[in-house]
């Protein structure tokens, strides 16, 4: 996963943080598998929250307006969080492989939906900088 500065993050859209989000749920849940193996249990404890926690920042940036995939993205994402506590307490790798499937599936689907259309967010982005631009002058 790429090292985020401030300056890298403020240079995303929020739809290549959200992929960056995904990225890091793999990593955790791989490393957290690995540490397992190795009877590692405070790295792995540490690897689950983390994803645990990256699930969390997922959900409070859904934007329910945009309609009901928004509320069954939330469901699932809750789900998921849920499979990694049971995993954590039991130091189950079968729950976090099922967790890591689904990630996959939706990283996969959320990079295809980027690469299919990068001009109109670009064209979306370029929009709200503009009107951003626009208010901080226009309330100085």
């Amino acid at each position: 996963m790429e090292f985020l500065t401030k300056e890298l993050i403020y240079n995303k859209t929020s739809q290549q943080l959200t992929a960056f989000l995904y990225e890091g749920i793999l990593e955790n849940l791989e490393e957290a598998m690995v540490f397992i193996d190795e009877q590692n249990y405070i790295e792995a404890n540490r690897k689950l929250q983390k994803a645990n926690d990256i699930f969390y920042r997922l959900g409070v940036g859904l934007k329910y307006e945009a309609g009901p995939i928004a509320e069954q993205l939330d469901t699932l994402y809750n789900f998921m969080a849920n499979e990694l506590i049971v995993a954590n307490i039991k130091k189950d790798k079968q729950k976090i492989q099922g967790v890591l499937k689904i990630v996959e599936e939706i990283a996969g689907a959320w990079n295809k939906a980027m690469i299919a259309m990068p001009n109109s967010a670009q064209k979306i982005n370029k929009k709200v900088a503009a009107y951003e631009s626009n208010i901080m002058r226009v309330n100085q």
